[in-house]
């Protein structure tokens, strides 16, 4: 690096990486550091690039580490960078692109160190390392100790003060991105960190005034999807005499490092589009994502996840609820059709749950949307393909369709969304359906694959909740919507009945062979009756409140009558099973008072008319079915590796050696 254009393969000789790492001590005035941030080199474009920049560095790095504790050149590098951001802004409105350009280097070198030296030590060694400085009488300055929350006040500072423009994008992703590194001590450690140098500084002190600004500026960015400028636009054509400091910048060191990689593990592959989409975005994005999850201390509760839980509408105009330190408004509907267009990604499908979950001021707006197939469809595709996804990203989904059933009108509002031509549901051509009979095919399908590979009781229980919360509000199911519930019932029964020979089985040969039974059938065997039992609840459900409005699922029913014959003196089942028996003897003495060899036209006619002879009051009432989703007692043992895991496959200029994680395994994500 300097003055001239550099290549990975030159870094381990560059004499200006050589002198910074070596026993020199530098002083913040030296001459050097123009020569030393007046570099440029093409990017590496793959994972494996990556790895041969850092492997091209070892040497340096190395020698940092051994010599900076007599030098100081890492606290000295920090200076100059905090010292050339205070003009940032004015440089950004002059269009200073040298001083940007420099700034930019700065910050990308400390963020590159940074990221070796949080991989090789703990916290209280990195704090260590910026405090050293060659001590010289007289010497004054920022006192050593609170360097670190210097630069992340910086950092923070940059992001939420300098306006987005082409020049400036460069350095506001490069901001972003040393946040992330700063905050991934996490990584290295198998537990989840609750006392935390770095979150202690975030949370409290002078970075704790900008809470609201960084979180609203992060969420803005994710907004927008700005796309990283096009090369030429923001950087310096490199002179014809090669003379001077206005060397070319390659646009990959210019712009970051701007890479995704998915190496196993939980995090979205991105498609070419999504990798050169918008990289501030997707960092954004996941530092948000960080910054929320970051556990509160008995005195401090996580400031982030304060603001993140209580920011408003821009047209709202009622007063903040007294105390909302870090309350905010935002452009609601924007933030809503990002939401909308981005659920291809984890993170993206995690931000929606977040303020789904904690955001009363989001849930409500969003349930009192018009268009809410833009965002339940894109959910739904999510949940269709579970053999493509982790599934942690399919739990997401699910719980968001929880959420969203726990609400009435949502429920109501579904069934009268018709829908033309879903082309990503291959099982049958669907030319015209609800919304709310597409919602419960894609469940069924999610709960039948569970069934066949995965056998997640927790995906079961929250697959059923959802349809237990809408099987009051069903209206006009469609034929296939309706034969698919009943026919999930056929599988569930079958299932029963093949266990329950097993079980008998195995009960007569232990008994023969002296050996006690295996407890295994007898617990498979509740599972499945809680799930059938939970199956009779949603049918009688709709049955005894929506009857007039669901012809189909009641022909569906006697279609398949015989199905719940074994049901109805089964002590478990008896009691739901009175309304489902009544249904199916009634509708049946009707149809055979209108004789044999009935179209299916006049079956479907023939049911409209009984539904309304029916009295309803034969017909046992039974308490509403509802199922509220409850976030477990310790959720950051979840969500917290989940978010460093997106991170880790997700993140645009990081790469990590997968053998030096020890949050996650990279196989299970």
């Amino acid at each position: 690096m300097g003055a001239n254009s550099s290549s990975i393969c030159e870094l381990p000789e560059n004499e200006y990486l050589k002198r910074l790492s070596g026993a020199e001590a530098i002083s913040e005035n030296d001459p050097f550091w123009n020569q030393l941030l007046s570099f440029s080199f093409t990017a590496p474009t793959s994972s494996a690039e990556l790895k041969l920049l850092e492997e091209a560095t070892i040497s340096v790095c190395k020698s940092l580490v051994e010599n900076n504790p007599r030098t100081g050149n890492l606290g000295a590098l920090v200076k100059v960078f905090l010292s050339r951001t205070k003009e940032l802004k004015i440089s950004a409105e002059c269009q200073n692109h040298l001083f940007i350009w420099q700034a930019h280097n700065a910050l990308f070198i400390i963020c590159y160190l940074l990221k070796v030296f949080i991989c090789r030590m703990s916290e209280e060694e990195l704090q260590l390392h910026f405090t050293y400085e060659e001590r010289m009488p007289g010497s004054c300055g920022v006192e050593c100790e609170d360097l670190i929350e210097e630069l992340l006040c910086c950092l923070i500072q940059l992001i939420v003060e300098i306006p987005l423009l082409d020049i400036t994008y460069s350095i506001s992703l490069e901001a972003v991105t040393t946040l992330v590194v700063f905050l991934s001590c996490q990584l290295f450690h198998k537990e989840i960190l609750r006392e935390s140098i770095i979150h202690k500084y975030l949370m409290r002190g002078r970075c704790l005034p900008y809470t609201s600004r960084l979180v609203k500026t992060l969420l803005y960015n994710f907004i927008r999807q700005e796309r990283s400028p096009p090369p030429g636009s923001h950087v310096f054509q490199q002179q014809t005499d090669g003379g001077g400091l206005l060397y070319g910048i390659a646009s990959g060191v210019a712009t970051g490092l701007w890479t995704v990689f998915t190496l196993g593990g939980v995090g979205s592959k991105p498609t070419p589009q999504q990798e050169q989409s918008s990289p501030l975005a997707n960092q954004s994005l996941l530092l948000l994502l960080v910054l929320a999850n970051l556990t509160d201390v008995p005195d401090a509760p996580n400031p982030y996840r304060q603001a993140i839980m209580s920011f408003k509408n821009t047209q709202d105009s009622t007063a903040f609820p007294s105390p909302s330190p870090h309350a905010f408004q935002i452009n609601f509907n924007s933030l809503y059709t990002a939401l909308c267009e981005q659920q291809k990604s984890d993170q993206a499908t995690l931000l929606l749950y977040i303020l789904l979950h904690q955001n009363s001021n989001v849930r409500t707006y969003m349930l009192a949307r018009t268009d809410m197939e833009n965002l339940v469809l894109p959910i739904l595709e999510i949940l269709y393909h579970v053999e493509e996804r982790n599934s942690h990203h399919v739990y997401m989904a699910l719980i968001i369709l929880l959420i969203l059933t726990e609400d009435d009108g949502f429920n109501r509002s579904i069934h009268e969304v018709i829908l033309k031509n879903i082309t990503w549901y291959s099982e049958r051509v669907l030319t015209e359906i609800s919304l709310g009979s597409l919602l419960i095919l894609v469940v069924i399908r999610t709960i039948q694959y569970n069934m066949t590979r995965t056998r997640d009781k927790y995906l079961h229980t929250n697959c059923l909740a959802a349809l237990a919360n809408m099987s009051a509000q069903f209206r006009s199911l469609h034929q296939y919507a309706a034969q698919r519930i009943i026919s999930l019932f056929s599988l569930l029964s079958k299932k029963h009945n093949k266990v329950l020979e097993q079980a008998t089985q195995t009960l007569r040969g232990s008994l023969s062979s002296n050996d006690s039974p295996l407890p295994d059938y007898a617990q498979d065997l509740n599972v499945i009756e809680e799930v059938i039992r939970m199956m009779l609840e949603i049918i009688n459900s709709c049955l005894t409140n929506s009857l007039h409005h669901n012809p189909n699922l009641v022909y569906a029913l006697l279609y398949k009558r015989d199905l719940f014959e074994q049901f109805r003196t089964h002590p478990s089942f008896q009691d739901v099973m009175q309304n489902i028996d009544l249904v199916i003897s009634f509708f049946s003495s009707r149809l055979e008072q209108a004789g044999a060899q009935l179209s299916v036209e006049r079956v479907l006619e023939i049911i409209k008319q009984g539904a309304v002879a029916l009295p309803k009051d034969r017909l046992r009432k039974f308490p509403e079915l509802k199922f509220k989703y409850v976030e477990e007692e310790q959720p950051e043992e979840f969500f917290i590796p989940y978010v460093w895991s997106l991170v880790y496959n997700s993140a645009v200029a990081l790469y990590w050696n997968p053998q030096d994680i020890q949050l996650f395994t990279m196989d299970s994500g």
